[in-house]
């Protein structure tokens, strides 16, 4: 049976390249980076080689960078620690309805603590935000803005470099700093620029699983004059930021595999964007289908798409007998059978999202993939619509 991996949004595998470059520092440069003596400087050397590394591909500047455990920590940290930082001068937060959770819960929980004020603005039909609507939002005590860069169920990529400029604007209309504009650029990382001044952002969310680095690493971008409070308390690691003995050889690969991805973005974007589509055309000619997210703005990488009269969670399970891996939306969220909050953002009905899968290609993917996928899914589908409460004659339920 064939064995078809298409989580990429997920995680990714380790790339070899990415691994060897981390190996010695596993066990052969393993000293602490604090430490003052021969092997701790060496330590600290492969982590400020790192963080130079990552700097420039952001195009900022190294002690901008924030080394934690993951996109995680780093949209909280974000967050909770710019609007605990302000907290005396503005409490209002502007954010989007189809953040990942690790934005929208934090900020969720502001709120009903009476910390924050937050206007989450909707989405159109294709999951994309008004950069109209995000100005209205403003106010003169907006702390804090925070927009995904790109969509990790539905791949929209959403306009960050208008918005940011809009946040300019208002800021030297209303003479002030704020707010301060943060991007979770977890799924955007390999497949999009990642110029931090051209984008305009003053935080930016990354990690290393998405692009084929190690899991439990990521770091965020603060700019220089940025108010951030730590979240995490101790040794004054990450320049007081960040407590907590440095992760050397995720940080050494995290810098691997964002330099691998980002020189092979063009080349890789181009490929997958000609697997993707043939996916997308194959799965429309299935009756009652719908593709999720915007049909042109969307990473290179992503089918999100609605099989009504279906259950995605069964889908799934039936693709995975065939060794065809994929998911209902966000992982992060699979322990739960409610419908994604991404999807019903974008208008559709209940049943429509409870219907919807995802499917994001990678660097293994091939065109013999795409075609056992679009030749095995028919069959699901059918087999599952004729299951379904639906199509089943009521009768025998009375």
């Amino acid at each position: 049976m064939k064995s078809v991996y298409l989580d990429h949004a997920a995680t990714t595998p380790l790339d070899p390249r990415v691994l060897k470059k981390m190996q010695p520092y596993f066990s052969d440069i393993f000293a602490n980076p604090s430490s003052f003596h021969s092997p701790g400087l060496r330590a600290k050397e492969a982590v400020d080689e790192a963080r130079k590394s990552i700097a420039v591909q952001l195009n900022a500047h190294a002690d901008e960078l924030v080394f934690c455990s993951g996109g995680t920590e780093s949209d909280n940290l974000a967050i909770l620690g710019t609007i605990r930082a302000n907290r005396a001068k503005v409490k209002h937060v502007v954010t989007t309805a189809v953040e990942h959770h690790a934005v929208l819960e934090p900020l969720r929980h502001l709120e009903r603590t009476g910390e924050i004020e937050l206007t989450v603005l909707p989405v159109d039909k294709t999951g994309m935000v008004s950069v109209d609507d995000f100005e209205t939002a403003l106010r003169p005590e907006t702390v804090l803005a925070s927009v995904m860069y790109a969509n990790n169920e539905i791949g929209t990529i959403q306009p960050i470099a208008d918005i940011g400029r809009a946040i300019l604007k208002w800021r030297k209309a209303n003479k002030t700093p704020f707010p301060y504009f943060h991007s979770d650029a977890c799924q955007a990382a390999g497949a999009l620029a990642l110029d931090v001044e051209k984008l305009h952002v003053d935080l930016f969310s990354l990690n290393g699983s998405k692009i084929y680095g190690p899991k439990g690493i990521g770091l965020l971008f603060v700019r220089r004059g940025v108010g951030i409070e730590p979240l995490v308390r101790g040794g004054g690691q990450e320049r007081g930021l960040r407590s907590g003995t440095e992760n050397v050889p995720g940080i050494v690969g995290l810098a691997a595999a964002l330099e691998i991805a980002q020189a092979e973005k063009e080349k890789e974007n181009a490929r997958l964007t000609q697997l993707r589509d043939k996916l997308v055309e194959g799965f429309i000619k299935i009756p009652k289908t719908r593709l999720n997210g915007h049909p042109t703005e969307r990473l290179p990488n992503n089918v999100n798409v609605s099989f009504m009269d279906i259950e995605g969670e069964a889908a799934v399970l039936y693709l995975d007998a065939q060794g065809i891996y994929c998911s209902t939306g966000s992982a992060c969220a699979s322990s739960s059978l409610d419908p994604s909050h991404v999807i019903l953002a974008t208008g559709v009905s209940y049943e429509a999202a409870h219907g919807s899968l995802r499917f994001t290609l990678g660097r293994s993917t091939k065109p013999a993939d795409i075609d056992y996928v679009l030749k095995t899914i028919p069959g699901i589908v059918q087999k599952l619509r004729h299951m379904s409460p639906v199509n089943l004659d009521m009768r025998y339920f009375a």
